[in-house]
Order: structure tokens, then C-alpha cells, then sequence
């Protein structure tokens, strides 16, 4: 398998973490979707990170729908087994994603509009629901001991401390003057992990 995208994509990052946690072997592939379009275009003329190109060729993108696959082919879930636990988990990743698109299009109107056609009025919604979710997920994993399920890092966890570091290294302004002690304690211990430092945010 072959995975496409950089680690400064929370999203690509996401699925690289979960391959090595899931005992994958993979190849990892840093191409840009901005520098390096054509050479994407090549692989997936969709341009979208991540892409996973499956040991039959298959190109897959959207990081959930991948891994989804991957998880199948592991025969085994970054997910917790019972259904109550299932579903906060599920909250616990929306919340996340919610987090990275949320500074991710932040990101974008800021680097890629230009300073006079930007809309302020939007901006100031998004950086809103940001704020929102960054509250939400907080308290959701204030409780984890250190993980949010169990003695090992499941999806929840991941995702999260993957959404945190991204936010905060490329929009440290939505996060200054908040109390987020769990988040950041949560990305500190998988900061540290094997997984992580592996395939660190860069």
C-alpha cells in the first residue's frame, strides 16, 4: 500500500498513525497538493489527501473511508466494542474532525485568499465553531486515564491529539486564553508514543 500526503495534513497524518497502530505495512509518499499538484494529479487526479493506493491499485481517498478498508484488512478496530462506549468514541472523532476542518479552512482563508477579499463576518463564524468545538472535546476528554478507552490509544485518542497539534502549531490563536488542560495533556502522552513520533507533524 501507498500512502500520499504530508504529515502537516491532520488527516493524512490520522491515517498514517492508525496504519502503523494497526500493524500495516505501507509506504508513505510526501507529495503536496499544492507543490507538487502535477505529480499528485498522476496518482489521484482528484488531488485529494490522503490517498491510499491499495496493494491491487485501487486509489482510495477521504480519510474516514480509508480507514475504514484498513481496518478490515487488519481484522481488527481502532474503535471500542460496546456500543454505549461506540458511540461516544464516534462523538469524540467528530468533535475532532470538526476541530481540523474547522482550522483547516481558517488556514486557507488566511494563505490562500488574498488579505483584501477575505470575509471577516465568515471568519469570525468559523473561528466560533472552532472555539465550540475545541470547548466540546475538552470536556469529552477530560476524563481519559490517559487514553479515552481502555490502556492503549484507539481512534478517539488519535484523532484528537492529531487535531490538537495541528491547531495549535498553524492556528495558535484560537487556542490562546483557553483552559484545555485535557487536550493538551491527551496530545503531550501520544506526542511521545511510538506511533506518533514516527510520523510527526511537519
Amino acid at each position: 500500500m501507498k500512502l500520499i500526503g504530508m504529515l502537516d495534513s491532520p488527516y493524512v497524518r490520522r491515517v498514517a498513525i492508525s496504519l502503523r497502530l494497526l500493524g500495516l505495512d505501507f509506504e508513505h509518499q510526501t507529495l503536496s497538493v499544492f507543490s507538487t499538484f502535477d505529480a499528485f494529479a498522476a496518482i489521484n487526479p482528484v488531488v485529494k489527501a490522503p490517498t491510499l493506493v491499495t496493494d491491487d491499485g485501487i486509489v482510495l481517498m477521504d480519510s474516514g473511508l480509508i480507514l475504514e478498508h484498513v481496518e478490515r484488512l487488519a481484522g481488527c478496530s481502532l474503535s471500542p466494542a460496546d456500543p454505549a462506549a461506540h458511540a461516544l468514541s464516534q462523538r469524540i472523532i467528530g468533535l475532532a474532525l470538526a476541530v481540523c476542518d474547522k482550522a483547516v479552512q481558517i488556514v486557507y482563508e488566511h494563505n490562500l485568499r488574498p488579505e483584501e477579499k477575505r470575509h471577516q463576518v465568515w471568519l469570525n463564524r468559523i473561528h466560533g465553531q472552532l472555539a465550540q468545538a475545541l470547548h466540546l472535546l475538552e470536556q469529552e476528554v477530560s476524563r481519559a486515564q490517559p487514553w479515552c478507552f481502555g490502556d492503549h490509544p484507539l481512534q478517539a485518542d488519535i484523532t484528537t491529539a492529531v487535531a490538537w497539534r495541528f491547531t495549535r502549531e498553524m492556528v495558535p490563536e484560537a487556542v490562546e486564553g483557553q483552559a484545555l488542560l485535557s487536550l493538551s495533556r491527551l496530545s503531550r502522552i501520544a506526542e511521545e508514543s511510538a506511533a506518533f513520533l514516527a510520523f510527526p507533524f511537519n
